[in-house]
């Protein structure tokens, strides 16, 4: 394929070649649209939809387009109804059309790695399906990239196509698998341009913590704790109460090498004292994730349906679909709503009764939201009773524990409360929660808990936190008066900011459209040891433009502010942005198609995917 193979988004001057080769591919080759004099073909799409393009220098080699969901419409709109195709609806559903090659590049890579490069870009907007036009005589081509057909037909000039869809998990999976060994290659030899970085994560839920990465993970490098501004993790800020810094500190030695209570029985008394609560309606877990695994294990099939807020926790969305492959909802937070869960919505939502379990984070993260616990209380109280509700209080504190669930659980079998110690108790290192339910559901999981679930330090740690609620009250007061005035000294920076507080240990800040993107800012931010979250794969609300930043101590948050500062100095329109991409890199000559890869008579392939007019 050459050298110096470049992937990146459109520039203005890509956009006169684009037009260019569309008018050649589909108005002369294809006769899908009438020629153009002006030999230039366009859509009521561009300028809105994004292009990702390959080139090799000053050659352009191909392109592909997608539409994303928050323009509100698509190419297919032409074609058809929202009744007759209700995908559209779907807020997590992105557009993916004419990828387009060179005709001297369509026997090599070009093609995939398009196509590679519009899942990873989507995936990082937090897409969950694609959908797409496929010219009906070359449908074997895409179910073998896992591509389905809806059922709709739509005809287009001279051509005929297939509507397609399919999860953007399962196709960048497959097409991992199919091409793995050409991507590898081009892993460490193509010029990466786009603000994702090129291969996902290994199998697990993405969190934040990458500034440990930075620190050192495997421990040598400590002192850089130091240096690193960890604002992309959610810890507090604060240190923990004087009692558990003397726990700890008392025999280390001795917590180190002495086995803990089996079934954490000190602990679970003191939760039940601090929360007043029944023993009985108490099960402890190593955080609160140990907990969600347990439980949902034990509840939930691929036949259950589970209803989660979006944007939300991404640990419940990990589990319910790509553990136990449950068949999962969203129930959609607005920004223009303030993020706010409406209660009316949220009855009607489940009011059928189709749901198994509903999950609420409250306070909501990302969006730090909360909903009043009378007003929820309501929503439970009318659901059906077959429902369950998984109640999330992780960050409570920060609004007060009266607002807390946890009564309403130990008596209501529909009702858990799961509780971590990590963030309110500054303990995220101990890993220590605990869960709330009728007896009989917290002897269930109880059953299910290995002994020793909680390490000696965590229990001995969280046992003295619990015993001072005063020194924390306080703590979450004071975190308030951090967190408004970062949130001031943020928005100061530019006024096309939107910076929104909520009621939790943390922030958002929201890019202006047009502008740099939330991964831009997050890498730029990174090259001065400030580690911040790009909010963009949770969820297609954020528009690949919102950060959450934690609240740190005022030192740590005044630099917070300036790397923000000098990020966005770099970024603004005319600077030189900057993307994450390896330096240097070079792309191997004539990465052609895998052996064995069927071609049919009279098309020409880019290794197994349709290429230039094959695919819409």
């Amino acid at each position: 394929m050459g050298r110096d193979l470049q992937l990146r988004v459109a520039t203005p001057e890509d956009l006169e070649w684009i037009h260019e080769l569309r008018h050649r591919v589909y108005a002369q080759e294809l006769g899908q649209h009438v020629p153009d004099p002006a030999g230039r073909l366009r859509d009521g799409l561009d300028g809105d939809n994004v292009y990702l393009v390959a080139a090799r220098g000053a050659a352009r080699i191909g392109f592909v387009s997608v539409t994303p969901p928050w323009l509100g419409r698509y190419a297919l709109d032409k074609y058809l109804t929202r009744d007759e195709l209700p995908l559209l609806t779907e807020n997590d559903v992105f557009e993916v059309r004419i990828l387009t090659v060179e005709p001297r590049w369509r026997a090599t890579a070009a093609a995939p790695l398009l196509m590679y490069a519009a899942l990873r870009w989507i995936a990082a907007r937090g897409g969950r399906r694609v959908v797409a036009m496929g010219r009906t005589e070359l449908l074997d081509m895409y179910l073998a990239v896992g591509l389905r057909p809806v059922g709709r037909t739509v005809h287009s000039g001279a051509l005929t196509f297939e509507v397609l869809t399919g999860s953007v998990t399962e196709l960048t999976k497959l097409t991992m698998d199919r091409f793995r060994t050409t991507l590898e290659r081009l892993r460490s030899a193509v010029d990466w341009q786009l603000d994702v970085p090129f291969a996902p994560r290994p199998d697990g839920c993405e969190h934040g913590g990458a500034s440990f990465t930075a620190i050192g993970t495997d421990f040598r490098s400590l002192h850089r704790r130091h240096q690193v501004v960890a604002a992309d993790v959610l810890d507090a800020w604060f240190p923990p109460a004087p009692g558990v810094r003397a726990a700890l500190a008392e025999d280390p030695a001795w917590a180190a090498r002495t086995s803990p209570p089996t079934g954490a029985e000190g602990l679970l008394a003191e939760i039940a004292t601090a929360r007043a609560l029944p023993e009985e309606t108490l099960a402890v877990g190593a955080g609160s994730s140990d907990l969600i695994f347990r439980a949902f294990g034990q509840w939930l099939t691929p036949e259950s349906r589970v209803l989660l807020t979006d944007p939300g926790y991404g640990e419940y969305a990990h589990v319910t679909e790509r553990v136990i492959g449950c068949r999962v909802d969203r129930f959609r937070l607005r920004r223009e709503d303030g993020w706010r869960i409406d209660p009316a919505r949220l009855s009607a939502a489940v009011s059928s009764g189709r749901y198994d379990l509903v999950v609420v984070i409250n306070p909501n993260n990302p969006t730090g939201g909360h909903v009043p616990a009378a007003e929820l209380r309501s929503v439970i109280a009318a659901a059906p009773a077959r429902t369950r509700w998984w109640i999330d209080e992780a960050y409570l504190g920060y609004v007060g524990l009266t607002e807390s669930l946890a009564g309403l659980a130990a008596t209501d079998p529909r009702v858990v409360v799961c509780s971590s110690l990590s963030k309110m108790y500054a303990l995220s290192g101990m890993r220590a929660a605990y869960l709330v339910a009728e007896p009989a559901t917290a002897a269930q999981i109880r059953r299910w808990t290995p002994p020793w679930p909680v390490s000696l330090p965590a229990q001995l740690a969280a046992v003295a936190a619990l015993r001072d609620p005063a020194y924390y009250s306080d703590c979450w007061l004071r975190t308030h008066a951090l967190r408004r005035q970062l949130a001031a000294d943020l928005a100061a920076l530019d006024e096309a900011l939107a910076v929104e507080e909520a009621v939790a240990n943390f922030l958002t800040v929201t890019l202006p459209s047009g502008g740099p993107s939330a991964a831009q800012l997050v890498t730029e931010c990174r090259r001065r040891d400030v580690y911040l979250r790009d909010l963009s794969p949770l969820s297609p609300e954020y528009q690949g433009r919102t950060v959450r930043i934690a609240v740190r101590d005022t030192a740590e948050n005044a630099r917070i502010v300036a790397a923000c500062q000098a990020a966005l100095d770099v970024l603004r329109p005319g600077s030189a942005s900057l993307v994450p991409r390896p330096a240097g890199v070079r792309m191997p000559v004539g990465v052609a198609v895998p052996a064995g890869v069927p071609v049919p008579a009279g098309v020409r392939m880019s290794a197994g995917v349709p290429s230039a007019g094959s695919a819409r």
